[in-house]
């Protein structure tokens, strides 16, 4: 595989506490699909990993080149843990279709949290030529 194209993103965490504050229900329904509450809820502070998420959906939408437009939405992408933790990357509908015509076939992501941020970076890969 290759790397087709790269996105990065950093959040202040304190940023997305307010929106969940302010916003409640309607921002988790609109950032986050329903898997996605339900992991970054069952914690004991779960703004980390919403802003975590947040991080992800933003370094995905780099990479794609669309930014939050172009049939892209933010709970297209999904991030949720696999058994060991690692963050797996799952594209929905219109986006992952663009993912497709970009010749993006598989997302690595990795995401870090330090003190009042959190940070990812998003990878596409696609067939070697």
């Amino acid at each position: 595989m290759v790397i087709v194209a790269h996105g990065v993103d950093i959040i202040h965490c304190p940023r997305i506490a307010r929106l969940w504050q302010t916003h409640a229900d309607r921002f988790l329904r609109r950032v986050y699909t329903d898997r996605e509450q339900a992991y970054c809820l069952d914690c004991r502070d779960p703004v980390p990993r919403l802003a975590g998420r947040f991080a992800v959906k933003e370094a995905v939408m780099k990479l794609l080149g669309t930014g939050w437009r172009g049939g892209v939405e933010w709970t297209h992408i999904e991030t949720l843990p696999d058994p060991l933790g690692k963050p797996l990357v799952t594209l929905h509908a219109a986006t992952a279709e663009l993912a497709h015509r970009l010749g993006i076939a598989h997302i690595v992501v990795s995401i870090s949290h330090s003190g009042e941020y959190a940070l990812a970076s998003a990878i596409g890969l696609g067939a070697a030529p």
